[in-house]
């Protein structure tokens, strides 16, 4: 079969014309040097980094976005299997779509009713699952939007009894595998989950400008990123399915970021990693994390070229890769699909400083086809793959006197990995051999009352 399904995009300049207004406040810069042999730097790091921006971490469905709208809180990390040892990754999300058109009860966009009637989605959402061989799942609880709440100014989010903080998160979702088989609407597996868990930020990533208060207001982008754990350390505990999972800071390679605005990007890619160790020297590299994320904007309702924007901490030092700020001269191109076994991430790109290549892959028996509909109700990312597997090497290189000088090769694993393309009239399915149908979204769920 090959890679026939991947999608290609070709080498990408930005010229000095593009919009000025778009360069913005770079990822905060690194404030000490030898980070990882210091506490002291790390605390330098962590202080300058996780602080900045941190607004950007609060609630944004402001506006015309309170009715056509979502706002998310992604968490991930690794945690270990007390009875077994092994390392498992998890996943835990804290949602909100449309708050401002619900009530006591949630609204499910998916529900043959609510479709009929032309209904958009309200609703406050959990979901948590885990990534492993051949059994990834997802589970989603449902809230009607009264039972939600959250802090403009930082992550302070409340779903009904679950609650996601800066410095920490605990919560649980159920689903019997009856509901979940007669609600396709819910889009969830079957299972039960549960967290109790600390969290520590040492770096953040500031996509700039883009995602300024003027531009917000504008309502200017379609989709908005802000990462502001991209590296942490979580700690505490999970129970799955009867199965409990210690996090431990040191192994947890912790990752936080949100999402907000009116739809999803179209392709959508996302790759994350903070488990890696110089192929030079062997050594576990605790302060270098990856963090790519995009591939369509859309800018006042127009379609700018396909991009990602890029953001590599080596040891602490930070080499963006933006096509906002154009003074650096930046270039991409990037590959991204599949063949019969694995989706691959293949992205090249440099500015006037940094060059970067990356090359990841992640098993497909070790994914998930991940549910979202938008805020209009439409399900239109059928073939959403997720995984937390994603295991590859990023070799970086930087200018020095005119001439590009190799830093070092860094492999890394346990990294978080999407990937997902759809035509807006026919979608692509989610099958793991060729390309299997997805569970939909859910009614009203009075087992999850508000």
């Amino acid at each position: 079969m090959g890679r026939g399904i991947a999608n290609t995009i070709s080498v990408t300049k930005f010229p000095r014309r593009f919009l000025l207004q778009l360069a913005g406040v770079s990822v905060v810069q690194h404030c000490c040097s030898g980070v990882a042999e210091a506490l002291a730097d790390d605390a330098c790091i962590r202080a300058a980094s996780a602080k900045k921006r941190m607004n950007r971490n609060g609630f944004m469905l402001r506006g015309p976005l309170g009715k056509r709208g979502y706002d998310w809180w992604w968490h991930s990390f690794v945690a270990r299997n007390k009875g077994t040892s092994e390392l498992q990754p998890f996943f835990i999300e804290y949602y909100v779509v449309n708050p401002a058109l619900g009530g006591r009860c949630a609204v499910l966009g998916q529900r043959p009713d609510n479709k009929q009637q032309g209904m958009r989605p309200s609703y406050a959402m959990i979901k948590a699952g885990t990534w492993r061989e051949n059994g990834s799942i997802q589970i989603n609880n449902f809230y009607g939007t009264r039972s939600f709440s959250a802090s403009s100014s930082e992550l302070n989010v409340r779903i009904g009894n679950n609650v996601a903080t800066e410095s920490g998160l605990r919560g649980s979702v159920f689903l019997s595998e009856s509901d979940a088989i007669s609600h396709p609407e819910f889009m969830s597996d079957a299972g039960s989950m549960s967290w109790d868990l600390e969290v520590e930020k040492f770096l953040s990533f500031d996509v700039g400008f883009g995602a300024s208060r003027v531009m917000r207001r504008l309502n200017a982008f379609e989709m908005y990123w802000h990462v502001q754990g991209m590296k942490c350390e979580y700690r505490g505990t999970v129970h799955l399915d009867g199965e409990e999972f210690e996090v431990i800071p040191e192994l947890s390679c912790g990752y936080q970021d949100k999402n907000w605005g009116s739809d999803y990007t179209n392709p959508w890619v996302w790759l994350n990693c903070n488990d890696f160790t110089s192929q030079s020297t062997g050594r576990t590299l605790r302060m270098t994390s990856l963090d790519v994320g995009g591939a369509q904007p859309v800018l006042f309702g127009f379609e700018l070229k396909q991009t990602v924007l890029i953001a590599f901490y080596h040891e602490g030092k930070l080499h963006e890769f933006n096509f906002s700020k154009f003074w650096m001269k930046p270039r991409q191109k990037f590959k991204c699909g599949r063949d019969d076994t694995h989706f691959f991430w293949n992205i090249e790109a440099e500015t006037s400083k940094s060059r970067v290549e990356i090359h990841f892959s992640c098993p497909i028996s070790h994914m998930l086809c991940i549910n979202y509909e938008n805020p209009d109700g439409k399900k239109e990312h059928d073939a959403l793959w997720n995984g937390g597997h994603a295991s590859g090497t990023v070799t970086l290189h930087e200018k020095v006197k005119g001439r590009w000088r190799k830093v070092d090769t860094f492999l890394g694993r346990y990294g978080g990995c999407e990937y997902g393309v759809h035509d807006r009239g026919g979608r692509p399915s989610c099958d793991r051999t060729i390309v299997r149908p997805m569970a939909l979204p859910q009614p009203c769920p009075q087992a999850f009352p508000s």
